[in-house]
């Protein structure tokens, strides 16, 4: 049985783990090795995390099946004041794909937002990250491109996508 239940700061080594394992794979390929290092400090370093949960604008959610850590969710209700909410992380280890336990995850990620008044998930996802394809066939449109200059040279170059509740 697949749980959430909200993180706590001490959960910030779980997550980082999580990133260490599944960043490579999901983008290593899409991404240079100096990207990608200067993205995890950016996003997941232990003060990015720290200040990320203080500041509670993203909530962040640990994923278990029957106490294995699978994975881990980070969202925003009210995303710039719209009834929306915005996942911005979601990352699940590279085992668990292929057996539904990503969808379970949206399922639950829907309900949170439902119970927060939303009316529509929204995410970000690389243009040329193979998880276009599953978030398509889970009822997620792509309705903009982006291309988001995060520094040092690097731009996040990404579809926005939406799934109505």
């Amino acid at each position: 049985m697949i749980t959430i239940s909200q993180a706590a700061l001490s959960d910030i080594k779980q997550i980082q783990n999580i990133v260490d394992i599944t960043w490579p794979i999901t983008y290593g390929k899409i991404l240079s090795k100096e990207q990608l290092d200067y993205m995890l400090g950016l996003f997941y370093s232990n003060e990015a995390l720290t200040l990320q949960y203080n500041k509670k604008e993203q909530l962040f959610y640990m994923i278990y099946e029957d106490g294995t850590n699978l994975g881990f969710i980070g969202i925003e209700h009210n995303y710039n004041g719209e009834t929306v909410t915005k996942i911005h992380k979601i990352y699940l280890l590279p085992e668990t794909q292929g057996k539904g336990i990503g969808k379970k995850v949206i399922n639950e990620i829907g309900k949170l937002a439902s119970d927060n008044n939303s009316t529509a998930l929204v995410l970000n996802v690389n243009r040329f990250n193979s998880a276009l394809g599953f978030y398509k066939k889970i009822g997620f449109e792509i309705v903009d491109e982006v291309n988001i200059d995060i520094g040092n040279g690097y731009l996040m170059e990404d579809y926005v996508m939406e799934k109505r509740l």
